[in-house]
């Protein structure tokens, strides 16, 4: 089975920050020549994520506010107690949403639902930039026999 790998780099300004991805997923699923098969997207890292969503200006407000109230700012944190680095709740967080996604695509298109786009989540306190890694794996279309 074919398999196509993209490296994609994003810049983040800050934590919460949700970065619509789609379009370049696309892009590597055509960059691939596949017509059939599965994208995987993944950031390696322990503070960011990757997710669907519909990406609007409501949910990309309440989508950080769900994350802050299953792990706010002012709890205290043995991850912080080790490491002084203040960004355990990002660590939670991003243990929640998880670093990958496995989308379907048929015909060379992505099988997303209507409202449904890719984002990266950027989790930690700073600034980053960071790297996320799409592969193709998949069928090259089939010729029909007549």
């Amino acid at each position: 089975m074919p398999i196509f790998t993209k490296h994609l780099e994003l810049r983040t300004e800050a934590e919460n920050d949700i970065i619509d991805i789609t379009g370049e997923v696309q892009q590597a699923i055509e960059e691939s020549g596949l017509n059939t098969g599965v994208a995987t997207v993944f950031v390696p890292g322990s503070t960011a994520a990757m997710t669907t969503i519909e990406f609007e200006p409501g949910l990309a407000k309440d989508f950080p506010g769900m994350l802050e109230r299953v792990a706010p700012k002012d709890i205290d944190y043995e991850h912080q107690k080790a490491w002084h680095d203040d960004n355990g709740r990002s660590h939670v967080k991003a243990s929640l949403v998880g670093p990958s996604l496995s989308i379907p695509f048929e015909g060379g298109i992505l099988t997303l639902g209507t409202w449904q786009q890719i984002v990266f989540v950027e989790l930690d306190i700073r600034p980053r930039r960071r790297e996320v890694i799409v592969q193709v794996m998949g069928e090259p279309e089939t010729e029909s026999k007549s």
